[in-house]
């Protein structure tokens, strides 16, 4: 299966089936630049990416740096706290 091509405005997902916890803004070589909500923007490592298909970006978060893992987490905290 040919791989999606990634792009601006994909939704962002730490696993398939999951809300996603933002998007990517910008796509450079060697990274891409997510929007993540609750945190803004993040350079994310072109090895995390694991996957793109059906319009979203999945990533690989054992690859990312810890402080990216808990942005990640709170990216919905202000939801949950409703």
């Amino acid at each position: 299966m040919a791989r999606e091509q990634l792009r601006p405005e994909l939704p962002v997902f730490a696993h398939d089936g999951e809300i996603s916890f933002g998007a990517v803004r910008a796509v450079h070589a060697r990274d891409l630049t997510v929007y993540i909500e609750n945190t803004g923007d993040v350079s994310i490592p072109m090895e995390a990416v694991t996957d793109v298909h059906f319009g979203k970006v999945l990533l690989d978060v054992t690859k990312l740096p810890e402080s990216t893992r808990a942005a990640i987490l709170r990216a919905h905290a202000s939801e949950d706290d409703s």
